[in-house]
């Protein structure tokens, strides 16, 4: 299947909004059973917000949990800003703890406050904040998760409901005023940060970390890079030495490798969605603390590896972990130009399959380019957070393979005369699959949303 974003527009009822793509969405979304789902209008149109911040379909309605430079109900300091990626995870009595990225740089606005116990490196602004929900979603508990890290931009849970927060740089001790390396993977426990601390997953690896997910069967950890230039990133897993420990055991250690596919070196010269290749081999990473030499540019052999531009967000499901990329530029040296992939790894069978190709078939002037975080909706589909040019949205896509638009962000940080919208992450629902745990990441806001949702 096939259609132009011009035809997405149409389909969905949305004005100045569309997705174009290709690919076997029967594939993607078997991971969930579900009765019926999101019809070929999805939910309907997005209506205006009269508060000018989130436009929805009609029978939906929001909450603003969080917003950043609002006291943190700890009493611990300002929200910080860049509200970046995100879960729900089950708590005691029906609560839901959500924990959040702060994908903040030394030159962030708002940075995570430090918290003796929780801080890695004093001199970072980056981390998570912990918010505790009771069983209405009201919020109980706002506090800081992890400080000192930073860049954090998307991560992983864990199936013993903790959270991995994954540092995108690898500035070392000395740049931009660090006092320690970074680059690592963090454990945050939000029901107990103090109990996860701030100790760096070291055996990990050491690289600009995006987004990981984990074999709940076997304990295996992929992980995804996201470097812009050329060498470009990687896609990984880690095996630990104690899998499916449980809190704390990621610690002990283990091996990282990185994915090869015979003969291709670059992903992004792969263009048809469907394409399968039976065999991908995993080569181990000489130095994963990267000590002299970037892991993406270290020595893996004649064979080397594969590489893929802008590899962003990463989920489990169907027995299968599935990755962005979040698109590729030949301008900045991939091997072919696309506007997002979303391939399939299934590592029962050594599979790898290109399952979604977003463009080149579209309107780079309008938005549904370049998907970044993305997770599975109630219905057994696809919520796509788009991180792009123009306004910004996250779609739907049903098991049909019709795209809707879900929501869109209204709070202009530009001018009337050149409006920006900052992008959305973080989407998640909640473990009832009732609400979708939504951010923006400028101005930092956190919106729980509720409606009809298809189950």
């Amino acid at each position: 299947m096939s259609m132009t974003r011009r035809q997405a527009l149409a389909r969905s009822g949305a004005v100045g909004a569309g997705i174009a793509f290709t690919g076997a969405l029967s594939e993607l979304f078997a991971g969930r059973a579900a009765a019926g789902g999101p019809g070929r209008q999805g939910y309907g149109p997005l209506l205006p917000d009269p508060q000018g911040l989130l436009d929805l379909p009609e029978g939906f309605r929001y909450r603003v949990l969080s917003r950043e430079g609002d006291p943190l109900r700890s009493g611990e300091g300002p929200v910080p800003s860049h509200h970046d990626g995100m879960t729900a995870l089950p708590g005691r009595g029906g609560r839901v703890h959500l924990v959040r990225n702060h994908e903040n740089r030394v030159t962030a606005p708002i940075g995570v406050p430090t918290v003796p116990g929780l801080t890695y490196d004093p001199a970072g602004k980056g981390g998570c904040t912990a918010l505790t929900l009771d069983a209405r979603g009201n919020v109980l508990a706002e506090r800081v998760a992890i400080a000192g890290t930073a860049v954090n931009c998307a991560g992983g849970p864990t199936p013993w409901h903790t959270w991995l927060t994954c540092e995108e740089t690898e500035d070392r001790a000395g740049t931009n005023g660090y006092a320690k390396d970074h680059g690592y993977i963090f454990e945050v426990d939000p029901a107990d940060p103090h109990r996860s601390g701030a100790v760096p997953l070291k055996a990990m690896g050491r690289f600009q970390h995006e987004a990981i997910a984990v074999d709940p069967r076997h304990g295996i950890v992929y992980e995804t890079e996201d470097a812009f230039d050329k060498p470009f990133g990687l896609f990984y897993r880690f095996l630990p030495d104690k899998p499916l420990g449980g809190h704390g055991s990621l610690r002990a250690g283990g091996r990282l490798q990185a994915m090869r596919v015979p003969g291709v070196r670059d992903l992004s010269v792969i263009q048809e969605a469907g394409t399968r290749f039976q065999r991908v081999e995993w080569v181990d990473v000489p130095d994963p603390l990267a000590a002299r030499t970037p892991i993406r540019f270290q020595d893996f052999g004649p064979r080397g590896v594969t590489h893929a531009q802008k590899l962003e967000g990463c989920y489990w499901g169907r027995h299968s972990v599935y990755f962005v990329s979040s698109f590729a530029r030949r301008a900045a040296g991939s091997g072919a130009d696309h506007y997002g992939q979303v391939w399939r790894y299934d590592p029962a069978h050594h599979h790898l399959t290109l399952v979604i190709v977003f463009g080149p078939d579209t309107d780079v002037q309008l938005p549904g380019e370049s998907p970044d975080n993305i997770c599975l909706s109630p219905a057994g589909g696809l919520m796509v957070c788009e991180d792009g040019g123009g306004a910004q949205h996250v779609y739907g896509v049903n098991r049909r393979g019709d795209v809707y638009p879900v929501a869109r962000n209204r709070q202009n940080t530009g001018t009337p005369e050149a409006p920006e919208w900052g992008e959305f992450a973080g989407a998640t629902f909640s473990p009832d699959w009732r609400t979708m745990y939504l951010n923006c990441y400028d101005p930092g806001t956190t919106f729980a949303v509720t409606g009809p949702w298809h189950h």
